[in-house]
């Protein structure tokens, strides 16, 4: 398994009167070694219990998506 992760995970809000919504970064995912899922590290929970996995940017160093 690599040590970097197949996808960010993020909570995604969209504030009132704001353009774009708010893109946190809150944990990382990897396929699990058997293949049939991922094993998740999650380093915060959302307030709406709403997450999305994306793959890395190649320059994955912004919390800000969109």
């Amino acid at each position: 398994m690599s040590n970097k992760p197949s996808f960010i995970a993020y909570a995604v809000r969209q504030r009132p009167n704001a353009e774009k919504a708010n893109w946190t970064a809150i944990g990382v995912a990897w396929p699990h070694k058997t293949g049939g899922g991922f094993n998740i590290e999650l380093e915060a929970t959302p307030l709406d219990g709403r997450i999305v996995l994306m793959p890395p940017k190649d320059d994955d160093d912004s919390d800000e998506r969109g």
